[in-house]
């Protein structure tokens, strides 16, 4: 599911015009992405949470040349889904009744 089928998908459940629509799903992400700017975890309710982890400094290996190198840490987004979500994706989409 791309970007437009989101915005048709929302926009018909909403009864919002699509250019609406798509504002406000413009301004969602945009405040997500302020969110993760500052360290802040954003949490969806009955979906998930999204996160910014620090992934630490590591030794890797180029398995052609044997070569070892360092990788820096860096901020990585991390997301971990509600149980319920959890436990429709572990039925094959089906909710647990």
């Amino acid at each position: 599911m791309n970007n437009k089928d989101v915005i048709s998908a929302v926009s018909q459940r909403l009864g919002y015009t699509q250019e609406d629509t798509r504002k406000l799903v413009d301004t969602l992400i945009d405040a997500m992405g302020d969110a993760f700017q500052d360290n802040t975890s954003v949490s969806v309710p009955n979906f998930g949470v999204f996160e910014v982890k620090k992934r630490m400094e590591r030794i890797v290996v180029n398995p052609s040349t044997k070569q070892r190198m360092l990788v820096p840490p860096k901020l990585v987004l991390n997301f971990r889904p509600n149980s319920s979500v959890k436990e429709k994706l572990k039925n094959g989409g089906q909710a647990d009744e």
